[in-house]
């Protein structure tokens, strides 16, 4: 025992052990990747589409029983009269055509929007040598403006038909403008990153979970099934 303790280096009280060498990175498994890649990519679209996925999952019930779901339609009407400077940038001329499309003056544009609350930007619309129609289609109801150009008269109606039939046309993208249609177009997108990574997920916990295929089947195989048998041209 002597001899082996003597054999031993010693080691003064306090004084640090010498340091370790590091042990090298393990190297993360190609499937562990990938999952954490599928959890990613999963959460961020179903929370990009969170919102929207609900409004579209609503509205698809709403528009399957539109006929059920009682709406009385709301009609406003309004009337105005243009100022006569105003009234001078849209006064008929003598060699004026019977009907053309352009955009309204720019002041124009800009007093209806002031004082009417009506925005129509630079769309065109139909002049007569009698009056201007100003069609103002809406989600959820319908609307129109005729300016008497001779008077300056103007009469305004607006249309609503409910918050249903409102969130129906937001669904099936009705009036609704560059800016929806844009976003409907990335909510899609972020739908179908969803899914795939949600059937990706599936792959990777499949063996564990025995019935997670027949069940993907199955919601494969029933509208399938739905549209041969029951639904016909």
């Amino acid at each position: 025992m002597a001899a082996t303790a003597a054999a031993r280096p010693s080691r003064l009280a306090g004084t640090p052990p010498p340091p370790r060498k590091p042990l090298p990175p393990r190297k993360q498994p190609a499937k562990a990747w990938w999952s954490k890649q599928f959890y990613l990519w999963h959460w961020v679209s179903g929370a990009i589409s969170l919102a929207a996925m609900i409004l579209f999952a609503f509205t698809g019930i709403t528009l399957n029983h539109a006929d059920e779901i009682p709406a009385t339609p709301q009609v406003t009407e309004r009337t105005a009269t243009l100022p006569a400077e105003l009234l001078a940038t849209i006064a008929p001329g003598d060699d004026e055509a019977d009907s053309v499309k352009q955009p309204l003056p720019a002041a124009l544009r800009h007093w209806l929007d002031t004082e009417l609350g009506v925005y129509v930007g630079g769309r065109s619309f139909e002049w007569s040598p009698e009056d201007i129609y100003i069609d103002l289609p809406r989600p959820g109801g319908d609307g129109w403006m005729t300016i008497d150009r001779e008077s300056g008269d103007i009469v305004h109606e607006v249309t609503l038909r409910g918050w249903i039939s409102y969130l129906n046309d937001l669904h099936k993208g009705r009036n609704t403008g560059t800016e929806w249609a844009w976003f409907m177009d990335v909510f899609s997108v972020a739908c179908v990153i969803f899914s795939l990574t949600g059937l990706a997920l599936l792959f990777v916990h499949a063996r564990r979970r025995p019935s997670t295929w027949p069940i993907v089947i199955g919601g494969i195989v029933l509208p399938v099934l739905i549209l041969l048998i029951f639904v016909h041209s």
